[in-house]
């Protein structure tokens, strides 16, 4: 009788689960966080601070790397763990941010975007122990995973940020580097809070619950968030569409006149 009720419990608090995140999440999934055009001016005309600031608020409103950084962070206890796994996530988006901006290399931001959303739903997976009931196989190597996922995280940020900037811009080094800054301390803003929300609740007795049902809400707002990107990407321009991955070299020309970072 006591499983019984239990099982109860668990399936309504899915439901609202599902519920909450499906009504929440869809509308700001429709936004697909395009930078705006007073953002671009920011990046265009910005000092390092202003720069560094849109890149904290690129992290803090990117919902899919919330909702990834949340998935990772889900059922780590200690703290050389959360250093570790993070560490790893930092280096893969920050290497092919600094790498991919300068070189000009991007593409489309919805495809990216798309992928993105699949990473929540993959460490959400992983998290309900996925790989073993289904699969019945071993999960790959979590610090291998992570790292990978950050180098396409990486890529969707240098993709944003080539959005904003000027390939021609005098400071284009120094407004990348600035913005990666900004991504940092907003990174490690939103861990901190998710990290001690999460220790907080893992200690009170409808863990278990909660932890089930908020899994299965990233997967469905994983879901929901590749189906807004595919959609936006076949309404998208053909000519946008077909502009996969390339690499355009940043123009040596200064012809825009910036004010110094």
């Amino acid at each position: 009788m006591i499983r019984t009720e239990r099982r109860g419990v668990h399936a309504r608090a899915t439901l609202m689960a599902i519920a909450a995140s499906g009504f929440a999440f869809a509308p700001a999934a429709a936004l697909a966080h395009e930078p705006s055009e007073l953002a671009k001016q920011r990046m265009l005309e910005g000092s390092f601070t202003d720069v560094a600031w849109l890149g904290a608020e690129h992290m803090l409103t990117g919902y899919d790397h919330i909702l990834f950084l949340l998935g990772v962070m889900f059922f780590l206890t200690r703290w050389q763990q959360i250093v570790t796994f993070i560490t790893a996530f930092t280096l893969g988006h920050t290497a092919v941010l600094l790498i991919a901006t300068p070189l000009g290399i991007k593409a489309n931001p919805y495809v990216i975007d798309a992928i993105i959303a699949l990473t929540v739903i993959y460490k959400a997976f992983e998290n309900l122990d996925g790989f073993r009931r289904v699969f019945s196989a071993r999960a790959p190597a979590l610090i291998a995973m992570v790292f990978l996922f950050g180098l396409i995280h990486g890529f969707g940020l240098s993709t944003r940020l080539q959005d904003m900037a000027l390939v021609n811009d005098p400071n284009f080094y120094t407004k990348i580097i600035a913005f990666n800054v900004g991504v940092e301390l907003g990174q490690l803003l939103a861990l901190a809070v998710m990290g001690a929300v999460l220790a907080l609740w893992r200690h009170t007795p409808g863990w278990k619950t909660f932890a089930l049902s908020a899994n299965i809400a990233l997967i469905v707002c994983g879901v929901i968030l590749f189906v807004v990107q595919i959609a936006a990407y076949s309404r998208a321009d053909p000519a946008a569409q077909t502009a996969a991955v390339g690499a355009a070299p940043r123009s040596t020309s200064s012809s825009a006149t910036t004010t110094p970072a």
